[in-house]
């Protein structure tokens, strides 16, 4: 959704409320992409705080579909939103891109609130996703989800040079 700012910064003390509906199905970047499960509308408020600053608050949320890290089934991870952020509209696009703001979701007038929620998502996309604490993750032979109960390979012969680390992982286990 386009919001056009103009009506905004032209009258200094105005505040607008908004809701916003976030259009996206699908969130896709450098991991791969990642179905919406859920969305929440955002709401917008947009405060013109004098000299052709706007101060933008936003608050939703949305659940994104992210596999385990140990055995890829889908887990439905939910991400809050809330942003607050002051836009000076004064700056042209390549003064922005000069100043190292990275705004993308503002261009001329235009505040594109599906690229805002979009980078809002990839700030605070989690570092690991587990569908439960003690996920067995899956066989390194045939996949099978060990959380579905054992799959019957043949356990490999471990290396003797490696015995050392392998006790040293069986009396801590989280590592």
């Amino acid at each position: 959704m386009q919001i056009h700012l103009s009506d905004i910064s032209s009258s200094e003390g105005k505040c607008v409320h908004i809701t916003a509906e976030f259009e996206m199905d699908t969130i896709t970047f450098q991991q791969g992409s990642f179905p919406v499960l859920k969305k929440e509308p955002v709401e917008l408020t947009l405060t013109n705080t004098g000299k052709k600053v706007v101060e933008l608050e936003a608050s939703g949320g949305i659940t994104v579909g992210i596999p385990c890290d140990r055995c890829l089934a889908e887990v439905p991870v939910s991400i809050p939103l809330q942003i607050n952020r002051k836009i000076d509209l004064k700056l042209t696009d390549e003064e922005r891109i000069n100043d190292l703001d990275e705004s993308s979701y503002l261009t001329g007038m235009d505040l594109d609130v599906d690229r805002l929620v979009y980078l809002e998502v990839l700030m605070s996309w989690p570092l690991k996703v587990l569908c439960k604490e003690d996920c067995k993750g899956i066989c390194s032979q045939c996949g099978k989800n060990l959380n579905d109960g054992p799959c019957g390979c043949k356990e490999e012969p471990k290396d003797p040079r490696m015995a050392a680390i392998s006790d040293i992982f069986s009396k801590f286990k989280e590592v």
